[in-house]
């Protein structure tokens, strides 16, 4: 058995790590675009605040989550509508001036926001 072998035995890589061994080109892009859309986010978040998502509420109360909620499928339901002219009825790569990539990443991030605010965490 190999160092490296009895060291994985004993301190097994995370699937991170495995990954990126395994795969350094998919690793390396899938974390500069989780940073760019963080980033994108952070952005987003100082300009318009939480108050956007939260429909102004606190998100208190299971009614507040709902509408939330409610007002992030509408938000995300549009980029999909967005991404199927895109993608599989027109082929073409621009509506207007988003491009696909951007839809792709909007989705993303709303997805993302959905999960704070299920978890509560939208405070």
């Amino acid at each position: 058995m190999s160092d490296r072998e009895i060291m994985n035995a004993k301190n097994p890589p995370s699937c991170t790590e495995e990954l990126q061994e395994r795969y350094p080109e998919i690793y390396k892009s899938y974390k500069r675009i989780s940073d760019e859309q963080f980033e994108l986010f952070s952005s987003k978040m100082l300009d318009y605040g939480k108050g956007n998502i939260s429909v102004g509420t606190n998100l208190e109360t299971p009614e507040e989550e709902k509408v939330a909620l409610t007002g992030l499928w509408f938000r995300m339901n549009d980029k999909i509508q967005r991404l199927k002219q895109l993608v599989l009825l027109n082929n073409s790569p621009r509506v207007e001036t988003e491009a696909v990539e951007d839809t792709f990443q909007d989705l993303s991030i709303y997805g993302i926001i959905a999960q704070i605010v299920k978890n509560g965490d939208w405070k």
